[in-house]
């Protein structure tokens, strides 16, 4: 059981990390979240209960984790609204002094990738998320989500179908 768990952390502790990273855009609350989703698991294997498949457990484990971050910002933002306070410093990560030209147009392209990925139905955005970001296969993700590994590769299509209506420009 450790060096399952140890091989899983090496394995796949930077893609769970990227994964929060992506969802949070904090780096400090990814990595604590990353690590508690490692110590979740453990404590899990630890009770005696089995896991079939470390990766997709993770996933969920650190998608639950999200949405609970989610929902504790989520109120603190609606407090402080309520308070008139400006908490929009710190919100976008800001730009070094020292960044190229090329890394500048990185970030747009990303937050036209971002704005893309918003305006798909949640279904298509999540099978797409958790393919090219977090580079899943699509039986992990079926797995993930308790659906079938057909279901999910249809989803993916029609989901870059509809990326590819929102992503071409109007002549």
């Amino acid at each position: 059981m450790i060096t399952r768990f140890e091989d899983a952390y090496d394995k796949y502790s930077d893609a769970i990390f990227r994964h929060c990273f992506f969802r949070l855009s904090d780096k400090d609350r990814a990595l604590e979240i990353m690590q508690e989703t490692f110590t979740r698991t453990w404590e899990y294997l630890a009770k005696g209960k089995e896991i079939d498949t470390l990766r997709p457990f993770l996933y969920r484990v650190a998608s639950n984790l999200i949405i609970e971050e989610y929902r504790k910002h989520k109120t603190v933002s609606l407090d402080a609204f309520l308070e008139g306070e400006d908490h929009t410093e710190g919100m976008l990560p800001g730009l070094r002094d020292d960044e190229t030209a090329e890394r500048i147009l990185d970030i747009l392209d990303g937050k036209q990738a971002l704005e893309a990925l918003k305006q798909l139905p949640d279904t298509y955005r999540e099978v797409i998320v958790f393919r090219f970001v977090d580079g899943l296969t699509p039986k992990e993700i079926a797995l993930f989500l308790g659906e079938r590994e057909n279901t999910v590769s249809v989803r993916i299509h029609r989901g870059l179908s509809h990326l590819k209506q929102i992503l071409q420009p109007v002549p």
